[in-house]
């Protein structure tokens, strides 16, 4: 039997590594990449594109990631953060979802473990409870309990896909026992 290396068989984590910490340090850089104080509410609806005209005028690269959080994030100004006196293109649960995401799947590119279902349970359950309250009640939540959330679940989120890309990728399903070799 071969000997397996962790860090040469984790190739799909190590991808999710890529993506998710690529995707969150843009996140971060695009108020960067637009001039100060350009913009400052884009509060709106999830799956609504609000504010495509004050996009317009930006670069390709912020223009794109405020379009994709335009179309997938609320972007509610008091929700969010401000860098470079612009406005976040998520906000601040998505940034922590983003952020945790990115840290555990590179934690997860070096490391093998076995997930407890309750720890997936513990991980989401505040996140929902947060925002569901949120959602159905006059209760405000704050920026800090919305990231926290957020990276919680962000975390939970990618140990799990990385634990079911380490199941596919092992020699032999869960809970098969080993074979015996016949020899007569």
């Amino acid at each position: 039997m071969a000997m397996r290396i962790p860090w040469v068989t984790s190739g799909a984590v190590l991808l999710m590594f890529a993506i998710t910490a690529v995707w969150a340090a843009l996140v971060f850089a695009a108020p960067l990449l637009v001039p100060a104080g350009t913009l400052t509410d884009l509060s709106g609806s999830v799956s609504v594109r609000d504010n495509t005209e004050l996009f317009e005028g930006l670069s390709p690269l912020p223009r794109a990631i405020y379009r994709a959080g335009d179309a997938e994030c609320h972007q509610i100004a008091n929700r969010s953060f401000f860098i470079n006196d612009n406005q976040m293109p998520f906000c601040a649960r998505d940034v922590g979802l983003f952020v945790g995401l990115a840290a555990a799947s590179g934690v997860a590119t070096f490391v093998r473990y076995k997930i407890n279902p309750l720890f997936v349970l513990a991980g989401l359950v505040p996140i929902g409870v947060d925002g569901g309250v949120q959602l159905v009640t006059s209760y405000e939540s704050n920026n800090f309990l919305r990231v926290a959330t957020g990276l919680l679940a962000g975390v939970v989120l990618a140990l799990l896909l990385a634990h079911f890309m380490f199941a596919l990728q092992d020699e032999k399903p869960r809970g098969e026992a080993p074979r015996q070799s016949q020899t007569q």
